[in-house]
């Protein structure tokens, strides 16, 4: 079955809004005072929106942009989690100069704000999750 052109059109749509808000996220990293090695880096294993470091802690970041908030934490799954685990070690293993810096797991999150659609509400949780590369997917 193929997607008709209205659903072609919402994809690239909800494509865009995510490349805008990996965009602002690394925007916002920036400001506050993280430097940004990649920038949607992927690899067999996964992908990683943003991987970031500040001083000795190199940050793995997932962006997720929905309509609340409470919703764009809840899309980032388990799987998708173990997912970009996996892919922080291929990055390490590739870059092998980032291995002595403690490691973490972010999560940004951003929401339109009410009224002002172009001024995005963000919310940063630092070490979202911890990272389990022996789970199955």
């Amino acid at each position: 079955m193929t997607a008709g052109p209205g659903r072609r059109l919402d994809r690239q749509r909800a494509y865009r809004r995510g490349r805008r808000a990996e965009w602002i996220a690394g925007c916002w990293l920036r400001l506050k005072g993280y430097r940004i090695l990649a920038r949607d880096y992927r690899c067999p294993a996964g992908e990683i929106d943003l991987i970031a470091r500040r001083g000795a802690v190199l940050v793995f970041v997932e962006v997720k942009r929905r309509d609340h908030i409470d919703t764009a934490a809840e899309a980032i799954s388990q799987r998708q989690r173990r997912r970009v685990a996996r892919a922080s070690q291929a990055f390490l293993q590739a870059h092998p100069q980032f291995g002595h810096l403690d490691q973490r797991f972010d999560a940004l999150l951003l929401a339109p704000a009410l009224g002002r659609p172009w001024r995005p509400w963000l919310r940063h949780q630092k070490d979202a999750w911890q990272s389990d590369t022996s789970l199955p997917y």
